[in-house]
């Protein structure tokens, strides 16, 4: 027989990149507790007191409020699959990854998608979509709130007016989002939302927050055709989160303690002081790359404060920059995707990551590394700006 394997023993790392971002130490605790089975009183009133802090959270008064059993990603195609029926129109807005991603799950579902496009780092204006919405006649409009990818935060005010003007219905990705910007479910009108527990709510990868408002519902739940995912059938779900409570599959408990303790955390420190924070950091950061000369790579007035995508100087090797965080300091940022790939760096300032003594970290950090590499700037200069920026708003 074979050694066993050494018992898994991670290094500590400070999670920078695009996610998972670092876990708070409460909500690790949280996820040691013991085990209950999935339809125990005690589980279904934590499932209660979730959903009660999701919908806080969402800012929403959405009954269909859950957390999906999978990552992220699931929650996307939970939306798509349940609002989606082979033939359906639907418009997906593509300016980075994760709307060709959403066009992607739409199409395997058998929406017919209309994909209208902006460049990498820029957001859609409600003109954008005029045309389009005109011609498709579209079931659901599908666009991405904080693209990972770029960096770039789309407004949703005057699109989701528009969207509903044209009798769609509008469909938000808040993966990254949620937790760290403002998400007004009910005061914008979105439809149907998902996000993922491993951004702004630092917590493991493994749940994706939805909901779903009444609109949206009355159209799962009239459907001519079963929905292609049986796991990820809202007809079904709503029974196990609903008040029958009707077993559907077991859900990940340990999980669910997880995303619990990890909403008390953030409604703890208050909603608008958890925003504030993560954009006083984002500006502390972005004060100090540009005293070291690096730019953002997302549009101007639409930089999202937890996901920072920053160009790389000209002569620098990215992946050595990005090594040398991980192996000599610990510090894992991400690389970039697509149209990025070798031209940014991802930088997250997300959840329990976003705090001072990381902003300054990885500037002191990036100092030593650029410099090693030639880059042309004053050594100190990005720490020094980041910590005005932080004396400023004291």
């Amino acid at each position: 027989m074979s050694p066993l394997p050494a018992a898994v023993c991670p290094p500590v790392r400070v999670l920078m990149g695009p996610g998972p971002s670092d876990i708070h130490p409460r909500v690790l605790r949280a996820m040691s507790a013991n085990t209950v089975g999935h339809l125990d009183p005690y589980y279904l009133r934590v499932m209660d007191e979730m959903q009660a802090m999701l919908r806080t959270l969402f800012r929403t008064e959405n009954r269909m409020t859950m957390a999906i059993s999978a990552t992220g990603s699931a929650g996307m195609e939970a939306t798509v699959v349940n609002l989606i029926e082979p033939g359906d129109s639907m418009i997906v807005c593509k300016n980075g990854v994760f709307g060709m991603r959403m066009a992607d799950v739409a199409e395997r579902a058998g929406a017919q998608v209309t994909c209208v496009e902006r460049p990498w780092g820029e957001v859609f204006t409600p003109g954008d979509l005029k045309d389009a919405l005109a011609k498709a006649k579209p079931k659901v409009v599908g666009i991405v709130m904080a693209e990972t990818s770029t960096g770039a935060w789309q407004p949703l005010e005057e699109i989701a007016t528009l969207v509903h003007d044209a009798g769609a219905l509008l469909l938000v990705d808040a993966v990254t989002s949620l937790g760290g910007v403002p998400v007004e479910v009910d005061a914008w009108g979105i439809d149907a939302i998902y996000s993922g527990t491993q951004k702004c709510l630092s917590c493991p990868p493994g749940l994706a927050p939805v909901s779903f408002n009444d609109r949206a519902l009355d159209v799962v739940m009239n459907r001519k055709t079963k929905v292609q995912s049986w796991y990820l059938d809202v007809t079904m779900l709503a029974n196990y989160w609903g008040s029958d409570r009707v077993y559907h599959h077991t859900a990940p408990i340990n999980m669910t303690y997880g995303l619990h303790e990890a909403l008390r955390v953030i409604l703890e420190e208050g909603l608008e002081a958890c925003f504030a924070r993560h954009a006083l950091n984002h500006q502390a950061l972005k004060a100090g790359l540009s005293a070291m000369g690096i730019g953002f790579a997302a549009q101007e007035g639409h930089q999202l404060p937890m996901l920072n995508a920053v160009t790389v100087p000209e002569g620098i090797d990215d992946a050595a920059v990005r090594g040398g965080l991980l192996n000599n300091f610990g510090i894992e940022i991400g690389a970039g995707l697509g149209a990025f790939k070798g031209k940014v760096w991802r930088i997250g300032l997300m959840g329990h990551a976003s705090r001072a003594n990381n902003v300054l970290l990885l500037l002191g950090a990036l100092d030593e590394l650029l410099a090693e590499q030639g880059h042309k700037f004053d050594s100190g200069a990005g720490v020094a700006a980041a910590s005005q920026a932080y004396r400023a708003a004291t």
